[in-house]
Protein backbone atom coordinates (compact mmCIF):
# COMPACT_ATOMS: atom_id res chain seq x y z
CA UNK A 1 0.00 0.00 0.00
CA UNK A 2 1.41 3.23 -0.67
CA UNK A 3 0.75 6.49 1.55
CA UNK A 4 -0.62 9.36 0.33
CA UNK A 5 2.00 11.98 0.61
CA UNK A 6 1.51 15.12 2.93
CA UNK A 7 3.09 18.38 3.01
CA UNK A 8 5.24 19.10 6.65
CA UNK A 9 3.95 21.68 9.44
CA UNK A 10 0.95 22.02 6.99
CA UNK A 11 -1.17 23.98 9.76
CA UNK A 12 1.76 26.70 10.43
CA UNK A 13 1.24 27.01 6.81
CA UNK A 14 -2.47 27.63 6.79
CA UNK A 15 -1.88 29.63 9.84
CA UNK A 16 0.73 31.91 7.89
CA UNK A 17 -1.52 32.25 5.04
CA UNK A 18 -4.69 32.91 7.39
CA UNK A 19 -2.85 35.85 9.53
CA UNK A 20 -1.15 37.44 6.45
CA UNK A 21 -4.67 37.68 4.70
CA UNK A 22 -5.76 39.12 7.85
CA UNK A 23 -4.04 41.92 8.46
CA UNK A 24 -3.45 43.07 4.90
CA UNK A 25 -7.51 43.31 4.97
CA UNK A 26 -7.68 44.56 8.37
CA UNK A 27 -5.81 47.85 7.02
CA UNK A 28 -8.43 48.42 3.80
CA UNK A 29 -11.37 48.25 6.68
CA UNK A 30 -10.19 50.71 8.70
CA UNK A 31 -8.24 53.57 6.13
CA UNK A 32 -11.34 55.43 5.19
CA UNK A 33 -12.56 56.70 8.61
CA UNK A 34 -8.42 57.08 9.32
CA UNK A 35 -8.23 59.23 5.88
CA UNK A 36 -10.85 61.25 7.14
CA UNK A 37 -10.14 61.90 10.31
CA UNK A 38 -6.38 62.65 9.36
CA UNK A 39 -8.31 65.14 6.46
CA UNK A 40 -7.15 63.27 3.76
CA UNK A 41 -8.62 62.29 0.43
CA UNK A 42 -9.92 59.60 -1.16
CA UNK A 43 -7.32 59.11 -3.57
CA UNK A 44 -4.97 59.53 -0.95
CA UNK A 45 -6.07 56.18 0.70
CA UNK A 46 -6.21 54.58 -2.98
CA UNK A 47 -2.54 55.57 -2.97
CA UNK A 48 -1.66 53.58 -0.41
CA UNK A 49 -3.61 50.49 -1.70
CA UNK A 50 -1.67 50.81 -5.03
CA UNK A 51 1.90 51.41 -3.83
CA UNK A 52 1.25 47.87 -1.87
CA UNK A 53 -0.02 45.99 -5.03
CA UNK A 54 2.89 48.21 -6.79
CA UNK A 55 5.60 46.82 -4.93
CA UNK A 56 4.09 43.59 -4.37
CA UNK A 57 4.40 42.69 -8.22
CA UNK A 58 7.95 43.82 -8.26
CA UNK A 59 9.05 41.91 -5.43
CA UNK A 60 7.32 38.95 -5.64
CA UNK A 61 9.61 37.50 -7.97
CA UNK A 62 12.62 38.20 -6.49
CA UNK A 63 11.26 36.88 -2.96
CA UNK A 64 10.93 33.56 -4.94
CA UNK A 65 13.80 33.19 -6.71
CA UNK A 66 15.84 33.64 -3.54
CA UNK A 67 13.85 31.18 -1.62
CA UNK A 68 15.67 28.95 -4.53
CA UNK A 69 18.58 29.72 -3.98
CA UNK A 70 18.61 29.88 -0.02
CA UNK A 71 15.60 27.80 1.63
CA UNK A 72 11.98 28.86 1.75
CA UNK A 73 12.28 29.27 5.59
CA UNK A 74 14.75 31.59 6.05
CA UNK A 75 12.81 33.87 3.27
CA UNK A 76 9.93 33.37 5.24
CA UNK A 77 11.29 34.27 8.56
CA UNK A 78 12.83 37.78 6.60
CA UNK A 79 9.53 38.82 5.28
CA UNK A 80 7.85 37.64 8.24
CA UNK A 81 9.51 39.92 10.67
CA UNK A 82 9.92 42.75 7.97
CA UNK A 83 6.27 42.41 7.98
CA UNK A 84 5.46 42.49 11.65
CA UNK A 85 7.37 45.39 12.52
CA UNK A 86 7.24 47.83 9.69
CA UNK A 87 3.01 47.40 10.14
CA UNK A 88 3.73 47.83 13.88
CA UNK A 89 5.70 51.27 13.05
CA UNK A 90 2.15 52.12 11.25
CA UNK A 91 -0.01 51.26 13.72
CA UNK A 92 2.14 53.48 16.21
CA UNK A 93 2.13 56.54 13.53
CA UNK A 94 -1.80 56.19 13.35
CA UNK A 95 -2.16 55.99 16.88
CA UNK A 96 -0.15 59.21 17.82
CA UNK A 97 -1.67 61.14 13.98
CA UNK A 98 -5.41 60.25 15.46
CA UNK A 99 -4.49 61.83 18.67
CA UNK A 100 -2.61 64.97 17.37
CA UNK A 101 -3.24 65.25 13.49
CA UNK A 102 -0.39 65.97 11.81
CA UNK A 103 0.54 67.78 8.25
CA UNK A 104 -1.64 66.29 5.30
CA UNK A 105 1.86 65.60 3.62
CA UNK A 106 3.16 63.80 6.49
CA UNK A 107 0.51 61.63 7.28
CA UNK A 108 0.19 60.79 2.96
CA UNK A 109 4.10 59.61 3.22
CA UNK A 110 3.76 57.41 5.86
CA UNK A 111 1.09 55.94 5.52
CA UNK A 112 1.57 55.11 1.47
CA UNK A 113 5.17 54.71 2.57
CA UNK A 114 4.09 52.21 5.33
CA UNK A 115 1.71 50.18 2.90
CA UNK A 116 4.39 50.09 -0.01
CA UNK A 117 6.60 48.78 2.47
CA UNK A 118 4.22 45.96 4.04
CA UNK A 119 3.44 45.14 0.18
CA UNK A 120 7.20 44.69 -0.34
CA UNK A 121 7.30 42.27 2.41
CA UNK A 122 4.13 40.33 2.32
CA UNK A 123 4.40 39.39 -1.35
CA UNK A 124 7.74 37.25 -0.08
CA UNK A 125 5.00 35.45 1.91
CA UNK A 126 2.35 33.91 -0.17
CA UNK A 127 5.24 32.60 -2.77
CA UNK A 128 7.41 31.07 -0.46
CA UNK A 129 4.27 28.94 1.32
CA UNK A 130 2.88 27.90 -2.31
CA UNK A 131 6.50 26.55 -3.10
CA UNK A 132 6.67 24.87 0.63
CA UNK A 133 4.06 22.70 -0.67
CA UNK A 134 5.41 22.40 -4.30
CA UNK A 135 8.27 21.34 -2.84
CA UNK A 136 6.64 18.36 -1.15
CA UNK A 137 3.80 17.06 -3.24
CA UNK A 138 4.32 15.57 -6.75
CA UNK A 139 2.36 16.87 -9.95
CA UNK A 140 -1.13 16.16 -9.85
CA UNK A 141 -1.40 16.50 -5.96
CA UNK A 142 -0.99 19.80 -5.04
CA UNK A 143 -4.23 20.71 -6.51
CA UNK A 144 -6.02 19.73 -2.60
CA UNK A 145 -3.32 21.21 -0.80
CA UNK A 146 -3.70 24.37 -2.64
CA UNK A 147 -7.44 24.55 -2.04
CA UNK A 148 -6.80 24.92 1.72
CA UNK A 149 -4.22 27.35 1.41
CA UNK A 150 -7.28 29.49 -0.83
CA UNK A 151 -9.76 28.50 1.90
CA UNK A 152 -7.03 30.02 4.53
CA UNK A 153 -6.81 33.32 2.64
CA UNK A 154 -10.37 33.28 1.63
CA UNK A 155 -11.50 33.21 5.59
CA UNK A 156 -8.55 35.38 6.31
CA UNK A 157 -10.65 37.86 3.63
CA UNK A 158 -14.07 38.05 5.80
CA UNK A 159 -12.53 37.53 9.24
CA UNK A 160 -10.05 40.18 9.01
CA UNK A 161 -12.08 42.84 7.87
CA UNK A 162 -14.60 42.00 10.21
CA UNK A 163 -12.36 41.98 12.98
CA UNK A 164 -11.03 45.10 12.45
CA UNK A 165 -13.99 46.78 12.00
CA UNK A 166 -15.36 45.55 15.68
CA UNK A 167 -11.61 46.87 16.79
CA UNK A 168 -12.06 49.97 15.32
CA UNK A 169 -15.09 50.83 17.24
CA UNK A 170 -13.34 50.96 20.38
CA UNK A 171 -10.17 52.17 18.84
CA UNK A 172 -8.81 52.88 15.01
CA UNK A 173 -5.06 52.03 15.88
CA UNK A 174 -6.20 49.21 18.00
CA UNK A 175 -7.08 47.55 14.93
CA UNK A 176 -3.66 47.94 13.49
CA UNK A 177 -2.11 46.85 16.16
CA UNK A 178 -4.07 43.71 16.65
CA UNK A 179 -2.90 43.18 13.01
CA UNK A 180 0.35 43.56 13.65
CA UNK A 181 0.42 40.68 16.23
CA UNK A 182 -0.67 38.13 13.58
CA UNK A 183 2.66 38.15 11.25
CA UNK A 184 4.37 37.81 14.57
CA UNK A 185 2.44 35.09 16.25
CA UNK A 186 3.58 33.35 12.49
CA UNK A 187 6.91 34.26 12.84
CA UNK A 188 7.30 32.30 16.00
CA UNK A 189 5.76 29.57 14.69
CA UNK A 190 7.74 28.97 11.54
CA UNK A 191 10.57 29.42 13.61
CA UNK A 192 9.67 27.04 15.82
CA UNK A 193 7.69 24.52 13.78
CA UNK A 194 8.80 24.77 10.10
CA UNK A 195 11.57 22.41 8.77
CA UNK A 196 14.52 23.97 7.67
CA UNK A 197 14.77 22.19 3.79
CA UNK A 198 18.05 22.82 1.87
CA UNK A 199 17.33 24.79 -1.38
CA UNK A 200 16.09 22.34 -4.33
CA UNK A 201 18.53 20.39 -6.00
CA UNK A 202 18.90 21.82 -9.88
CA UNK A 203 19.47 25.80 -8.33
CA UNK A 204 22.42 27.72 -8.95
CA UNK A 205 23.63 29.78 -5.28
CA UNK A 206 24.51 32.74 -5.57
CA UNK A 207 23.56 33.32 -8.69
CA UNK A 208 19.83 35.21 -9.16
CA UNK A 209 17.16 32.93 -10.47
CA UNK A 210 14.43 34.34 -12.53
CA UNK A 211 11.39 33.54 -14.44
CA UNK A 212 9.57 36.08 -17.38
CA UNK A 213 6.10 36.60 -17.17
CA UNK A 214 6.30 35.88 -20.62
CA UNK A 215 7.52 32.05 -20.04
CA UNK A 216 5.97 29.21 -22.35
CA UNK A 217 5.20 27.01 -19.72
CA UNK A 218 3.16 29.48 -17.51
CA UNK A 219 0.97 31.07 -20.27
CA UNK A 220 -2.46 29.80 -18.21
CA UNK A 221 -1.70 30.27 -14.69
CA UNK A 222 -0.49 33.85 -15.40
CA UNK A 223 -3.65 34.91 -16.95
CA UNK A 224 -5.96 32.84 -14.64
CA UNK A 225 -4.52 34.98 -11.97
CA UNK A 226 -4.76 37.87 -13.18
CA UNK A 227 -8.00 37.56 -14.69
CA UNK A 228 -8.71 36.63 -11.13
CA UNK A 229 -7.08 39.25 -8.97
CA UNK A 230 -8.55 41.84 -11.18
CA UNK A 231 -12.11 40.62 -10.89
CA UNK A 232 -12.18 40.42 -7.53
CA UNK A 233 -10.54 43.77 -6.85
CA UNK A 234 -13.02 45.01 -8.86
CA UNK A 235 -15.84 43.39 -7.73
CA UNK A 236 -14.67 44.47 -3.59
CA UNK A 237 -13.82 48.26 -4.72
CA UNK A 238 -17.51 48.67 -7.17
CA UNK A 239 -19.75 46.99 -4.80
CA UNK A 240 -19.99 49.65 -2.05
CA UNK A 241 -20.82 52.51 -4.75
CA UNK A 242 -23.11 49.97 -7.05
CA UNK A 243 -25.25 49.22 -3.87
CA UNK A 244 -25.60 52.70 -2.85
CA UNK A 245 -26.42 53.76 -6.90
CA UNK A 246 -28.33 51.00 -7.93
CA UNK A 247 -30.25 50.27 -4.51
CA UNK A 248 -30.32 53.78 -3.63
CA UNK A 249 -29.17 52.34 -0.31
CA UNK A 250 -27.96 55.13 1.86
CA UNK A 251 -24.23 55.23 2.63
CA UNK A 252 -24.41 53.77 5.71
CA UNK A 253 -26.69 50.79 4.22
CA UNK A 254 -24.26 50.74 1.42
CA UNK A 255 -21.52 49.56 3.62
CA UNK A 256 -23.32 47.32 5.61
CA UNK A 257 -24.33 45.47 2.03
CA UNK A 258 -21.03 45.53 0.98
CA UNK A 259 -20.18 43.56 4.02
CA UNK A 260 -22.69 41.18 3.41
CA UNK A 261 -21.50 40.62 -0.17
CA UNK A 262 -18.20 40.12 0.65
CA UNK A 263 -19.35 37.57 3.68
CA UNK A 264 -20.91 35.86 0.87
CA UNK A 265 -18.13 35.78 -1.44
CA UNK A 266 -16.02 34.41 1.53
CA UNK A 267 -18.47 31.50 1.65
CA UNK A 268 -19.06 31.26 -2.10
CA UNK A 269 -14.60 30.97 -2.13
CA UNK A 270 -14.88 27.82 0.73
CA UNK A 271 -17.57 25.82 -0.40
CA UNK A 272 -16.09 25.54 -3.96
CA UNK A 273 -12.36 25.29 -2.65
CA UNK A 274 -13.92 22.19 -0.12
CA UNK A 275 -14.78 20.54 -3.51
CA UNK A 276 -11.48 21.39 -5.09
CA UNK A 277 -9.64 19.41 -1.63
CA UNK A 278 -12.42 16.08 -2.18
CA UNK A 279 -12.32 15.77 -6.05
CA UNK A 280 -8.31 15.45 -6.41
CA UNK A 281 -8.47 13.87 -9.85
CA UNK A 282 -9.79 16.65 -11.51
CA UNK A 283 -7.08 19.02 -13.61
CA UNK A 284 -6.17 22.69 -13.13
CA UNK A 285 -6.78 23.08 -15.85
CA UNK A 286 -10.38 21.88 -16.03
CA UNK A 287 -10.98 23.58 -12.59
CA UNK A 288 -9.88 26.89 -14.08
CA UNK A 289 -12.24 26.54 -16.72
CA UNK A 290 -15.26 25.69 -14.81
CA UNK A 291 -14.82 28.29 -12.70
CA UNK A 292 -14.02 30.83 -15.08
CA UNK A 293 -17.43 30.23 -16.71
CA UNK A 294 -19.15 30.02 -13.52
CA UNK A 295 -17.41 33.12 -12.22
CA UNK A 296 -18.20 34.75 -15.16
CA UNK A 297 -22.05 34.43 -14.99
CA UNK A 298 -22.07 35.63 -11.46
CA UNK A 299 -20.48 38.72 -12.07
CA UNK A 300 -22.12 39.57 -15.28
CA UNK A 301 -25.38 39.04 -13.61
CA UNK A 302 -24.79 41.57 -10.99
CA UNK A 303 -25.66 44.13 -13.97
CA UNK A 304 -28.95 43.20 -13.93
CA UNK A 305 -29.24 43.13 -10.18
CA UNK A 306 -32.33 45.74 -8.50
CA UNK A 307 -33.04 43.56 -5.07
CA UNK A 308 -29.93 43.02 -2.14
CA UNK A 309 -30.73 39.32 -2.29
CA UNK A 310 -29.83 39.01 -5.84
CA UNK A 311 -26.48 40.87 -5.57
CA UNK A 312 -25.66 38.79 -2.34
CA UNK A 313 -26.83 35.74 -4.86
CA UNK A 314 -24.84 37.33 -8.00
CA UNK A 315 -21.50 37.57 -5.45
CA UNK A 316 -22.03 33.91 -3.78
CA UNK A 317 -21.80 32.71 -7.50
CA UNK A 318 -19.10 34.29 -8.93
CA UNK A 319 -16.94 33.88 -5.44
CA UNK A 320 -18.07 30.01 -5.94
CA UNK A 321 -16.65 30.13 -9.40
CA UNK A 322 -13.46 31.59 -8.42
CA UNK A 323 -12.92 29.14 -5.34
CA UNK A 324 -12.31 26.90 -8.57
CA UNK A 325 -9.54 28.85 -9.90
CA UNK A 326 -7.74 30.38 -7.78
CA UNK A 327 -5.96 26.85 -6.24
CA UNK A 328 -5.66 25.67 -9.70
CA UNK A 329 -3.83 28.35 -11.21
CA UNK A 330 -1.24 28.14 -7.94
CA UNK A 331 -0.97 24.30 -8.53
CA UNK A 332 -1.03 24.22 -12.24
CA UNK A 333 1.98 27.09 -12.25
CA UNK A 334 3.78 24.24 -10.15
CA UNK A 335 2.85 21.15 -12.26
CA UNK A 336 4.46 23.18 -15.06
CA UNK A 337 8.47 23.53 -13.79
CA UNK A 338 10.80 22.14 -12.77
CA UNK A 339 11.59 21.26 -9.07
CA UNK A 340 14.54 23.97 -8.64
CA UNK A 341 12.12 26.62 -10.69
CA UNK A 342 9.58 26.47 -8.02
CA UNK A 343 10.05 29.55 -5.91
CA UNK A 344 10.58 31.69 -9.31
CA UNK A 345 7.17 30.33 -10.97
CA UNK A 346 5.47 31.07 -7.03
CA UNK A 347 7.03 34.67 -7.47
CA UNK A 348 6.03 35.37 -10.66
CA UNK A 349 2.47 34.08 -10.22
CA UNK A 350 2.62 36.29 -7.05
CA UNK A 351 3.82 39.27 -8.90
CA UNK A 352 0.75 39.02 -11.43
CA UNK A 353 -1.42 39.05 -8.80
CA UNK A 354 0.29 42.58 -7.33
CA UNK A 355 -0.65 43.77 -10.90
CA UNK A 356 -4.16 42.73 -10.92
CA UNK A 357 -4.17 44.73 -7.48
CA UNK A 358 -2.78 47.57 -9.14
CA UNK A 359 -4.83 47.37 -12.07
CA UNK A 360 -8.15 46.09 -11.26
CA UNK A 361 -9.17 49.16 -8.94
CA UNK A 362 -8.22 51.33 -11.66
CA UNK A 363 -9.99 50.30 -14.16
CA UNK A 364 -13.09 49.40 -12.23
CA UNK A 365 -13.93 52.62 -11.39
CA UNK A 366 -12.56 54.57 -14.68
CA UNK A 367 -15.65 51.63 -16.09
CA UNK A 368 -17.87 52.56 -13.35
CA UNK A 369 -18.57 55.98 -14.70
CA UNK A 370 -20.27 54.72 -17.47
CA UNK A 371 -22.56 52.79 -15.70
CA UNK A 372 -22.92 50.70 -12.42
CA UNK A 373 -22.83 47.79 -13.88
CA UNK A 374 -20.37 48.09 -16.32
CA UNK A 375 -16.91 46.93 -14.15
CA UNK A 376 -19.00 43.54 -13.46
CA UNK A 377 -19.46 42.97 -17.58
CA UNK A 378 -15.99 43.72 -18.26
CA UNK A 379 -15.01 41.28 -15.84
CA UNK A 380 -17.49 38.53 -17.20
CA UNK A 381 -15.96 38.91 -20.42
CA UNK A 382 -12.55 38.62 -18.96
CA UNK A 383 -13.35 35.29 -17.48
CA UNK A 384 -15.47 34.51 -20.56
CA UNK A 385 -11.89 34.65 -22.54
CA UNK A 386 -10.31 32.72 -19.58
CA UNK A 387 -12.75 30.17 -19.69
CA UNK A 388 -11.86 29.24 -23.29
CA UNK A 389 -8.54 29.36 -23.08
CA UNK A 390 -8.57 26.82 -20.09
CA UNK A 391 -10.75 24.39 -22.01
CA UNK A 392 -8.89 24.35 -24.77
CA UNK A 393 -5.76 23.72 -22.57
CA UNK A 394 -7.51 20.93 -21.03
CA UNK A 395 -8.32 19.39 -23.96
CA UNK A 396 -5.17 19.32 -24.96
CA UNK A 397 -4.65 18.13 -22.00
CA UNK A 398 -6.62 14.66 -22.46
CA UNK A 399 -5.57 14.15 -25.99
Amino acid sequence: MHSRPTVQALPILLFTALSGTMAMMAFVAVIGPVARILGLAEWHAGLSVTAAGLLWMLAAPRWGALSDRIGRKRVLLVALAAYALIYLAMALFVGFALASPPAVLVSVLALVGARALVGLFYSGIPSTVAAVVADQMPPGERGGVMARLGTANAVGLVIGPAAAGWLAVQDLSLALHAAAVLPLLSLLMVWWRLPDAPPAAGGRPGKRAGMAWTDRRLRLPLYAVFAAMVAVAVAQVAVGFFAIDRLQLSPADGARMAGMALTAVGFGLMVSQALVMRLRRVRPARWIAVGAWIGAVGFASVALVQQPWQLLAAYATAAFGMGFVFPSFQALAADSVEAHEQGAAAGTVASVQGLGMVLGPLAGTLVYRWAPGAPYLMIGALLVVLGCAATLHAAGDTQ
